[in-house]
């Protein structure tokens, strides 16, 4: 095997994965993409990185830094200019021979390409762009690639990887241009937002000459189609007047960014409130259509004076992450709005309860729903009822009156529903709408589930398990 004979390549592997452990940005593709028979590999919409899908299968990518150097000296990251760590920087065509081994030894199904800013940010993305230019027209791969934008890199070479890429990510890095300013001058919000609006633009004109119609931003609402359709389009336009070429392994007509654009924010390295960073969120889901926010959980590994002092070396809690998706999640898929969720007066999330049981608990007067007279989104608004469970509640009803035992098997998490809903007029047993009553009630299940997230034995950074965000919620619904 070549890979192990180049102990030098195998030791800028070892370098370079470690880098790229905090970079919280990658996700399942979200995209089909079939190469025909005539190259190598194929992309599925199920997922990429390590997680498991729907059905089951284990899916994995590639996670690396093209390179840890880095001209920059933001003060939280561990490969900033002023840090004493080993470096190293691949070439495109070692990437190349990694990916294309890796693949055909069935250890991943995909690429997540992300970097330290060597030279320049034009010189840095002109390298990531002749990476995955070299995947798709020299070795035929049709995997899934996920690749970092370079925040001050030329439109040129955002666009051009972009017909690549089936995934770009430009991270935020904080919820403030203040905090920006005092962690990472050399970086400034302009320079991250306008890459981010480039991509919006080049997909939203992708997808109109290929008659593909999406929802227009991340966030549910009830004009927001549930799903997306194809109609046969021809040519693909862009701003620049840019024709990307043909990839030779696709028969069908390219597109520019297929499975959107993400970002992430570190949480905890400066004092924005939970009410703070969910806004800002909601702000990118609207304003730049973005597929994902990412929370990453502040890690003080430079241990910098400037930065926030953590007990026991520890970073900020997986639960303020935690509860960070499990909001992200109502607001892109129940139709919350980030004021409902908090405010001013409650910049904070609930530590001891889940920010759907919390503003339930809140909203008392909305409660009881009667379950077999209330419409999708008021169903969607229960604690325990997802939107599976919230699809199958709809559907049954048509042809008969469900009890308690019916909406248990279909999915609806009794022992936090029980408290807010009636079937045929009647609640489970005698129940008291009183804040005080149901909080005790659930703190019960609430705090097992606080424990296991803070008293994690391993190392996990969550944000980099889509599906395990996906299922958490459920069991919060």
């Amino acid at each position: 095997m070549i890979i192990q004979q180049d102990m030098d390549l195998m030791k800028k592997l070892t370098i370079l994965s470690d880098a790229a452990k905090y970079d919280a940005a990658c996700t399942s593709s979200g995209v089909d993409k079939k190469n025909n028979g005539a190259g190598l590999g194929n992309a599925k919409a199920c997922g990429i990185c390590h997680s498991f899908s729907v059905d089951g299968r284990c899916i994995s990518l590639l996670k690396i830094l093209f390179t840890n150097e880095c001209i920059y000296n933001c003060r939280y990251c561990v490969n900033r200019s002023s840090n004493d760590v080993l470096r190293a920087t691949f070439t495109p065509e070692e990437v190349c021979r990694l990916t294309i081994e890796f693949y055909r030894r069935n250890y991943i199904e995909g690429l997540f390409l992300s970097s330290g800013i060597i030279v320049s940010p034009d010189e840095t993305m002109k390298r990531l762009t002749e990476t995955v230019m070299l995947l798709r027209t020299k070795y035929h791969f049709g995997g899934y690639i996920h690749l970092k934008g370079i925040p001050g890199a030329s439109q040129s070479l955002i666009e051009t990887a972009g017909w690549y890429a089936d995934r770009m990510s430009v991270n935020l890095e904080l919820p403030t241009a203040d905090g920006l300013k005092t962690l990472a001058p050399h970086k400034s919000r302009k320079n991250i937002l306008t890459p981010m609006r480039q991509l919006q633009r080049g997909i939203h004109a992708s997808q109109l000459a290929l008659g593909i119609q999406e929802p227009s931003h991340g966030l549910l609402s009830e004009n927001a189609p549930v799903q997306t359709g194809l109609s046969h389009g021809t040519g693909v336009l862009s701003a620049s007047g840019y024709q990307p070429p043909q990839r030779s392994l696709q028969r069908q007509q390219p597109r520019f960014v297929p499975a959107g654009q993400s970002t992430q924010m570190i949480i905890g390295a400066t004092k924005e409130t939970d009410y703070h960073i969910v806004t800002v969120a909601e702000a990118l889901y609207h304003n730049y259509d973005l597929k994902r926010v990412f929370y990453s959980a502040f890690v003080n590994v430079n241990h910098d004076e400037a930065l926030p002092a953590q007990p026991d070396g520890k970073g900020v809690p997986l639960l303020r992450e935690h509860r960070l998706y499990q909001a992200d999640w109502l607001m892109r898929f129940y139709g919350f709005h980030s004021g409902e969720l908090l405010s001013e007066e409650k910049p904070n999330f609930n530590v001891l309860l889940d920010p759907k049981c919390d503003w339930a608990i809140r909203h008392l007067e909305q409660f009881p729903v009667e379950i077999n007279r209330a419409d999708y989104y008021t169903l969607l608004r229960v604690p325990g009822i997802g939107v599976r469970s919230a699809q199958r509640i709809v559907k049954a009803r048509r042809s008969a009156r469900l009890d308690f035992k019916d909406i248990k098997k279909m999915g609806v998490v009794l022992k936090r529903a029980l408290y807010f809903i009636t079937c045929s007029g009647r609640t489970l047993y005698p129940i008291r709408m009183n804040e005080d009553f149901i909080t005790n009630r659930i703190i019960g299940v609430e705090a097992l589930n606080r424990y296991q997230i803070e008293h994690h034995d391993s190392y996990r950074q969550l944000s980099l398990f889509d599906d395990f965000h996906m299922d958490t919620p459920s069991s919060d619904k």
